[in-house]
């Protein structure tokens, strides 16, 4: 038995010598195939004739075992499956995707938040930032990041990172401060009422208060008018006591006004017998009538000759203000603050409407009250006005007003006395506040420091929750604006390839881009910068709300870069410097060398005690901005009557002769010569004559001949016109309404 077939034999079969070298090897692989064919099929057979007589020819591991079934010849098999492989690359085992942590980032992140936001220690934080521009010897872990070094950590760590959002679902408790449940009934006792003095400016609310309380207020008042709202506590001859607010009555107070209201219980509305009823008259009815307080009607200046009290009676009538003698419930007290006529049944009428109130309050608790004024004082800091509502205020007591907190340290009277407690309905001054709250902030006590301070990180947190909501706001509507034009844009070259594309947005931003950043920021429009600062928060207010009025954005920017309580300081001339803006003061100083300072700096320094003027200080700033009205002042005319050519060396000067019909013809003027309804020419004259002398001026009915520069042809008809143009200042167009 063969296994195989000797090599001749497969050579025998072909002429392998006819064979092409190609075609030869073919042949002898397809010869070979067939002859391992062949050895494989033999060997089978032999395995199933005699096992035996095989296993003395092959050698034991070439042989499978034989299976009790079917035994057959078996090999076990070991592929290696081929792989392509990328030249001058070994085979590299696949890694799995591992999926990176996500660290929400913040702007502003101190290096203790990235660090609770990674998952790490401070001191990863620090690793991941080496041999980088960050000093890591000045970082400590409440120190603020940049926000590209933010993302350099995260990135460096292996993580990525995602903006963080304002989570609205996430709950945190509530540590604010707030007004203590309604009293029982049988705790409270009688308080003095709260009565605010409202009315027009000048019909004599302060020399009311004055006569009601024997003192020269009004005196000491900047022009003879209140700037701001005064307390005080008057105790009338019977022994009963009134807390009296007098509010301003200038147009520029209204907020001050609608304060008073808001804190009063009651309102006297003083209306000048003599003036009747005026726009701050009826602007403090509104107030009253919002806040649901009832009105006492004081018709003051009854004493002089022109005084109408019943006109002035029906003119509230239209103001739904119905006086009691024509069927409705306001008391209406005829007076004269100047002579003190009829003052003491002004003061029954308003005791005897505070004792139809019922005006009641909680003596014992947490003190509670509203704050009518506050001011920064140099000897004693931030001051407050308070008016207390419930409970006792006293000395020490820690109290809470908007994000500002306090520990008493002074209480003072309408006379600067101190004192050691003010009940309720009486107004004090409040000394000992860390920083100075605004005006209209409900005051509350707390129980310690400590929770006065929480209470306040409270107020700032949610005040900062809401100001991040309104930004992100702002940001993705811009983001969506911004992406709509760049949609719209590409949509306008979609139909060019993209070479065609990236051309035409080139030469479409080329000027953008070859600006350089320093002409980028340079700005053609007017515009004032102002600093504004005051005596107390209320005139701050009322500036800040006349500011607001401004209409005349047209003509020149208006533009508030600081506001603040306090006498001028060198940082705020600094800062107008920095701006190239004024400093405008109210009622507040501004020492010498301060001065000093703004004038060597040449930084307008403006300080005014007195509204009006500071106004038409500010409107006469602006007008300056504004560039003048050029005017055309025709100064006269002359008629061409004959054209005719003058030899000046070897060139010919073409000359009109002219006679003045009106006005006169001056040299040193513009001149412009007309063809009937056409301007042909405009420019100034080279020569001037009368018959062949040089002269300055031709007056009317007088020839002249004139010549100018260039080629002219003049023809007869023609009209020369002498004028000059006239600078106009301009004045700004905002008008504050009073």
């Amino acid at each position: 038995m063969t296994f195989g077939c000797d090599r001749s034999d497969l050579y025998s079969k072909t002429n392998c010598t006819d064979i092409k070298p190609p075609v030869q090897l073919h042949l002898c692989l397809s010869a070979g195939m067939n002859v391992m064919s062949s050895v494989m099929r033999g060997a089978r057979r032999l395995v199933h004739t005699d096992p035996v007589l095989l296993s003395s020819f092959l050698s034991p591991p070439l042989l499978c075992p034989a299976r009790s079934t079917a035994p057959m010849l078996t090999c076990q098999q070991n592929r290696k499956y081929a792989s392509k492989q990328v030249k001058g690359q070994k085979n590299q085992k696949v890694k799995p995707k591992v999926d990176k942590q996500v660290v929400e980032i913040t702007h502003r992140m101190t290096v203790a938040a990235l660090a609770k936001a990674m998952q790490k220690d401070y001191n990863h934080v620090l690793e991941a930032l080496l041999n980088t521009e960050v000093d890591l010897d000045c970082l400590d872990p409440d120190s603020v990041l940049e926000e590209r070094w933010i993302k350099e950590a995260v990135t460096r760590s292996g993580m990525k990172f995602k903006w963080a959002k304002v989570s609205e679902s996430r709950q945190r408790p509530n540590r604010d401060a707030h007004r203590r449940p309604p009293a029982d009934p049988s705790s409270l006792v009688s308080r003095p009422p709260v009565v605010t003095i409202m009315g027009h400016v000048d019909h004599g609310k302060t020399t009311l208060l004055d006569s009601l309380r024997k003192s020269q207020i009004v005196s000491t008042e900047a022009g003879g008018i209140t700037q701001h709202i005064g307390a005080f506590l008057v105790q009338l001859p019977t022994g009963e006591k009134i807390t009296f607010l007098d509010t301003p009555g200038h147009a520029a107070f209204s907020s001050m006004r609608a304060r008073g209201a808001n804190a009063t219980d009651i309102v006297v509305l003083v209306v000048a017998a003599d003036d009747g009823v005026m726009n701050q008259t009826v602007e403090s009815i509104q107030h009253a009538k919002r806040g649901r307080v009832p009105i006492i009607v004081a018709v003051n200046k009854c004493d002089k000759p022109q005084a109408d009290p019943q006109r002035v009676k029906q003119e509230l009538l239209a103001h739904d203000v119905i006086c009691e003698e024509f069927g409705g419930d306001v008391q209406a007290i005829h007076v004269s603050a100047l002579k003190g006529d009829n003052l003491l049944a002004l003061a029954e009428a308003t005791v005897a409407l505070a004792e139809v109130l019922e005006l009641k309050a909680e003596p014992s608790g947490l003190m509670e009250g509203l704050i009518i004024e506050s001011r920064t004082d140099r000897g004693k800091g931030p001051v407050t006005t308070a008016i207390v509502q419930r409970g006792t205020l006293k000395r020490g007591c820690v109290l809470v007003a908007g994000k500002s907190w306090a520990k008493v340290r002074l209480l003072f009277d309408e006379n600067g006395r101190a004192v050691t407690e003010a009940g309720p309905g009486c107004a004090v001054e409040v000394v000992g506040w860390k920083e100075l709250p605004s005006a209209g902030e409900v005051i509350l006590e707390v129980e310690s420091e400590q929770r006065a301070r929480e209470v306040v990180e409270w107020r700032s947190s949610e005040e900062q929750q809401q100001r991040l909501q309104e930004e992100q706001s702002v940001i993705e509507l811009k983001q969506k604006a911004h992406l709509e034009e760049y949609r719209r844009e590409r949509a306008e070259l979609s139909h060019l390839s993209w070479r065609q594309r990236k051309a035409a947005l080139y030469r479409a931003n080329k000027t953008k881009f070859s600006m350089r950043p320093s002409e980028r920021t340079q700005d053609d429009r007017l515009s004032l910068p102002l600093i504004i600062k005051g005596d107390v928060d209320g005139s701050v207010e009322a500036i800040l709300n006349i500011t607001d009025t401004y209409d005349a954005q047209h003509q020149c920017e208006l533009e508030v870069v600081h506001f603040g309580i306090g006498d001028v300081s060198e940082n705020d001339v600094n800062m107008a410097e920095t701006f190239a803006g004024s400093i405008y003061g109210f009622n507040v100083r501004a020492s010498r060398p301060v001065q000093q300072m703004a004038a060597k700096r040449g930084v307008p320094l403006r300080l005014h005690s007195v509204i009006y003027k500071f106004i038409d200080q500010l409107k006469d700033e602006l007008s300056s901005k504004l560039p003048p009205l050029v005017s055309e002042n025709i100064i006269g005319e002359a008629a061409v009557l004959a054209m005719f050519d003058v030899s000046v060396g070897k060139k010919k000067v073409p000359v009109a002769g002219c006679r003045v019909q009106k006005g006169l013809l001056d040299r040193r003027l513009r001149f412009r010569l007309m063809r009937g309804q056409d301007t042909i020419w405009e420019g100034s004259v080279i020569a001037l004559k009368h018959h062949k002398d040089d002269v300055q001026t031709v007056k009317t009915g007088m020839d002249c001949g004139l010549s100018v520069d260039g080629d002219l042809e003049f023809r007869s008809g023609d009209v020369i016109v002498c004028f000059e143009n006239l600078d106009a200042p301009q004045v700004t167009s905002w008008n504050p309404s009073f």
